[in-house]
């Protein structure tokens, strides 16, 4: 294992293409130290599919597609399976009653979804079309104020898909995916955002419409005056443990 120990001393991380037995939409380019050992590496991952810690198995593949090795020792280090920038990290869901079996966190219509008549939803009292009335009668004036078509353009100039970027509020982290109009979220111009972290709503599909990819819980789209683009690297939370 000469390569593995050549790998061990340095200090370059390696970069791995992860994907998932069970999520087809999902990929990812995940970067590890090769001094993390294979739990810590599951730990990663966990939170970026969904697949627990104990119900992970891992196998490693090479750029043309063999198998290297299944990283079947959560002691070992990773840098034990000499993994190279490149090769796919394959993540296996043991659970067979895992969130992530069925086809339910990638297909939305497998999900029951709740439905109220048009008669029904005329007889509450608490709804948004309740809200919007009461305060048109209240500020007639209100309901004459439309958002322009061109709103927030100008800040789309410096914004491009592919750039780095951090969303407020939250400081969350992820790439520009989508940079224009969005008919369904209302007039004017939005981003469409891929974090690295679960922290969105969507797989890139927002009331019937694909803007853009990216995996389930990862989407977001916002308001331009919301994003930052620069130099926003994916956050490691093992970032301290590592040597």
């Amino acid at each position: 294992m000469a390569t593995s120990r050549l790998q061990m001393e340095g200090d370059d991380s390696v970069l791995l293409h992860v994907t998932h037995s069970n999520l087809k939409s999902f990929a990812a380019d995940v970067r590890f130290s090769p001094q993390m050992n294979v739990e810590a590496v599951k730990e990663k991952l966990w939170k970026k599919c969904g697949t627990s810690v104990n119900a992970m198995a891992l196998e490693l593949y090479d750029e043309s597609g063999s198998k290297v090795a299944a990283l079947s020792d959560d002691t070992r280090p990773l840098g034990f399976y000499s993994p190279f920038d490149g090769f796919r990290l394959q993540i296996v869901d043991l659970d067979p009653s895992s969130v992530t079996t069925g086809g339910w966190l990638e297909d939305t219509s497998l999900v029951e979804k709740y439905n109220i008549s048009e008669e029904d939803y005329a007889k509450r009292t608490d709804s948004f079309r309740k809200f919007k009335e009461k305060r048109t009668s209240q500020n007639p004036a209100a309901s004459e104020v439309k958002t322009k078509e061109d709103f927030m353009e100008d800040l789309c100039a410096n914004i491009k898909v592919g750039d780095r970027c951090q969303v407020e509020p939250g400081e969350k982290r992820g790439v520009v995916k989508y940079v224009g109009k969005a008919e369904p979220l209302g007039p004017g111009y939005w981003v469409g955002i891929q974090y690295d972290e679960p922290l969105g709503k969507h797989d890139g599909m927002v009331k019937g419409t694909r803007f853009f990819e990216c995996p389930p819980l990862h989407g977001g789209v916002v308001r331009p005056d919301k994003v930052k683009v620069g130099d926003y690297p994916e956050r490691d939370p093992f970032e301290e443990d590592e040597i």
